[in-house]
């Protein structure tokens, strides 16, 4: 059984500039490893805080947040009141209940818009 390569050792990421590939293969990695390994994970798990430290759900938060911000800033923009939204709720379950599903599309869709 062959093993599957990382997404660096795949080759360039096609329409991105080579300064910007380290940043593309490590967002692409990260996609593939969160979608592989939160792929059944327990929706009773998502808000638990082991050993007091961030929850799963927190990090899927975060991840997805980070990366709408960072990529707000290099515009130059301000962040939107939506933006403000999001962040102070990372931590948190929504009203409605996030689905693991819920976090990793939101996750997938920020690194579509990255790239």
């Amino acid at each position: 059984m062959a093993q599957k390569l990382e997404v660096w050792q795949r080759g360039p990421v096609p329409n991105v500039t080579p300064i910007l590939q380290p940043v593309a293969h490590a967002l692409l990695q990260a996609r593939e490893e969160i979608n592989e390994y939160m792929l059944d994970y327990p929706l009773e798990k998502l808000w638990v805080r082991p050993a007091g430290m961030a929850s799963v759900g927190f990090h899927l938060q975060h991840l997805s947040g980070v990366l709408d911000r960072v990529f707000t800033y290099a515009k130059g923009q301000p962040l939107s009141e939506f933006q403000f939204q999001q962040l102070s709720e990372e931590g948190n379950d929504s009203t409605s209940g996030y689905k693991v599903s819920d976090l990793i599309n939101r996750y997938n869709l920020q690194v579509d818009k990255a790239m």
